[in-house]
């Protein structure tokens, strides 16, 4: 897919890796609709504001109505509360759920028709290495990402015969205010991910593995069930 004059809505645009991707599609061309629960955070020069609450379903519905030029969805909002399965709050599980998988699948059913109106385009599901690592501790961020992969390779068959592409982004942490607490040097840099995440979206790839940690992690996959 060509960036250059695209029409981008990126959710969660106001910080971290979703602000890197709507600043660098700005920088590549596209018009951009920065979409967060609270457009009045967003900060970023020359894109357009939009609210948009993945879990909210009126939220989502207006801004598919507000963003009808759109050629490109990027599902990039989430939450991670640091929830384990068992021991961890239902409700805490529950919400990750919700904005996780729920919401991107939400979004994604309200902007595909936009976007096959508008000649096709493309959906970026922004994952984890989470999605296929699932440390007890980080439990239910981990089955939510593990279920937004199946969501994003089942729809990417559905999505395909109407003009829509889907990429999947993996990556371990990053420097952002979600990875606040872990050390520096365990970090990627999101305008570095950013930058792989749209390269992968011009040139179709169906997934994007952005450090060595997911790398591996992927290729484990074929081995035998790791310990937690």
């Amino acid at each position: 897919m060509e960036l250059k004059e695209a029409v981008a809505v990126v959710t969660g645009a106001n910080r971290g890796l979703g602000r890197h991707l709507a600043a660098q599609l700005l920088e590549r061309g596209a018009k951009v609709y920065a979409a967060a629960r609270s457009p009045e955070s967003v900060d970023l020069p020359g894109v357009v504001p939009l609210r948009l609450d993945v879990t909210d379903v009126d939220s989502i519905r207006d801004a598919s109505r507000i963003a009808s030029d759109a050629t490109l969805l990027v599902n990039n909002a989430g939450v991670s509360t640091g929830t384990s399965l068992v021991a961890g709050s239902p409700d805490a599980v529950r919400l990750e759920m919700e904005v996780n998988f729920f919401g991107p699948l939400a979004v994604t059913r309200a902007f595909a028709p936009v976007i096959e109106r508008n000649g096709g385009g493309a959906v970026l599901n922004v994952l984890s290495v989470l999605s296929w690592l699932h440390p007890a501790a980080l439990g239910a961020y981990a089955a939510s990402k593990a279920a937004a992969w199946a969501q994003t390779n089942a729809v990417r068959g559905e999505l395909a015969s109407r003009g829509i592409a889907v990429t999947a982004l993996h990556v371990g942490y990053m420097d952002t205010d979600m990875a606040a607490g872990v050390p520096a040097d365990q970090k990627a840099d999101p305008a570095e991910v950013a930058a792989q995440a749209l390269s992968g979206i011009e040139t179709g790839q169906p997934e994007v593995l952005a450090d060595p940690l997911t790398r591996s992690v992927k290729q484990a996959l074929a081995g035998p069930p790791q310990e937690a």
